[in-house]
């Protein structure tokens, strides 16, 4: 079993990619705490751009206002596994960031190419700090952000299960209306020209839709763990 002391002797960088409701953030929080690596939601800062212009009045319906905006926002990611933190301008925005209002308007700011220069180069100057190793989440990490990571995992599952899975997150929401909004969601993000939701060349698909979390935890734990030692 892998211990801190030969995570920091042989430290890793992981790229978990995939849509939404695969199973991504609690996976990739697990499979961090588990190896003794550090953790970095790349979908949270995403979301905290997107709540700062929303709060700052900025049209995010206007590519060219989220463009001029895009660097004025002041972005810390804590990278603690058990305790994953997101701040903007010096403000705790983990739970802000996750209302319905930031989901219906993420994909709109994310896809202007401005932001994703500004964030991207945030979470790559965040893996290259991490000592110990990084696991990375998102959905360009294992082509875009991070192109030489370790090892990258793409994640999927049906957009059943995923819509079941989203559901049971929120309390009172509509299955079938949480499953177009998925699939909506999809086609935004890998239709994209920047940097659009894509599985990697090299990326190890691992279809999650029947199996529970700690199987999927456990398969990626071994595949860091087979790299680790081939390495």
């Amino acid at each position: 079993m892998s211990t801190a002391v030969e995570t920091a002797s042989s430290a890793v960088i992981v790229a978990i990619d995939g849509p939404s409701g695969t199973g991504k953030s609690s996976t990739s929080k697990a499979v961090a705490a588990k190896l003794g690596l550090s953790y970095l939601d790349t979908g949270a800062q995403y979301r905290a751009i997107t709540w700062w212009m929303l709060n700052n009045d900025i049209d995010v319906t206007s590519p060219a206002e989220i463009a001029t905006a895009a660097a004025k926002p002041v972005i810390i990611s804590g990278t603690d596994p058990t305790g994953p933190t997101i701040t903007v301008d010096g403000e705790d925005a983990s739970g802000p960031i996750r209302t319905q209002e930031v989901t219906s308007k993420v994909s709109a700011v994310s896809a202007v190419p401005e932001v994703r220069t500004i964030i991207t180069e945030l979470q790559r100057s965040i893996a290259a700090g991490a000592e110990g190793g990084i696991v990375v989440e998102g959905r360009d990490i294992g082509t875009t952000v991070l192109p030489d990571a370790d090892i990258k995992i793409f994640l999927t599952a049906s957009p059943e299960a995923r819509a079941a899975r989203r559901s049971g997150e929120v309390k009172g929401s509509d299955l079938a209306a949480t499953r177009e909004a998925l699939i909506l969601r999809d086609a935004a993000d890998s239709g994209r020209k920047t940097s659009p939701l894509a599985k990697a060349d090299d990326a190890v698909e691992v279809d999650t839709t029947e199996l529970t979390l700690q199987q999927v935890i456990e398969c990626v734990v071994t595949l860091v763990e087979e790299k680790r030692t081939a390495a």
